[in-house]
């Protein structure tokens, strides 16, 4: 399992969309550069970006600027300034399939329909690896726009933070990718967060 350079949040700039579902993405860096650092605003790319010091590892990390569905454009400046290859980079987003605070790992597979990782997907092959942070769904397609682009109910988002709190302790483990140990603990906690 490669080493994680790179670790990039999806959401929608602005603070209108900051409290959305759509950015919980946004909200795991932001949390992780509260005892690290600050963001710098990069306009080559297209994005906020950062440098963290995760365990023993030094991560570059990002927040596209570009809204969700050209996500991919901020995510590839990064990786081809800093010759990063997709399977070191890491991308956190929400995920509707899962319950809120729930927390998966997981490397290739589809996009699931995230206009976000549809792009990522575009530009970088499907190799990257994700952290997939629960959001819940409201139970029928038509009611999707909607729900990601709105906020969540306060448990909603107790349960949420919880999940993120959870993997930032783990996150030294899953940047040098030791997934097995982090998915066992993040897994086992799962079932504290689907009452929701």
């Amino acid at each position: 399992m490669s080493l994680i350079q790179l670790i990039a949040g999806l959401g929608n700039p602005g603070p209108e969309y900051a409290e959305t579902r759509h950015n919980a993405g946004f909200w795991l860096l932001d949390a992780l550069l509260q005892s690290q650092g600050t963001w710098t605003s990069q306009s080559k790319f297209f994005g906020l970006t950062s440098r963290c010091q995760i365990g023993a590892q030094t991560v570059h990390v990002l927040k596209p600027m570009t809204f969700m569905n050209k996500s991919g454009q901020s995510v590839l400046a990064v990786a081809q300034f800093y010759k990063i290859p997709p399977e070191a980079i890491l991308i956190v987003h929400d995920e509707l399939d899962i319950n809120p605070g729930e927390i998966r790992l997981k490397r290739g597979g589809g996009h699931g329909g995230h206009n976000g990782l549809r792009d990522v997907q575009r530009v970088l092959g499907d190799s990257y690896a994700r952290i997939r942070v629960g959001i819940g769904h409201p139970g029928h397609k038509s009611q999707v726009l909607n729900y990601v682009l709105g906020k969540p109910r306060e448990s909603e988002r107790n349960a949420i933070q919880e999940g993120l709190a959870a993997t930032l302790s783990w996150l030294p483990e899953i940047v040098r990718g030791d997934w097995s140990a982090a998915m066992n603990a993040l897994h086992q906690r799962q079932g504290e967060s689907s009452g929701i």
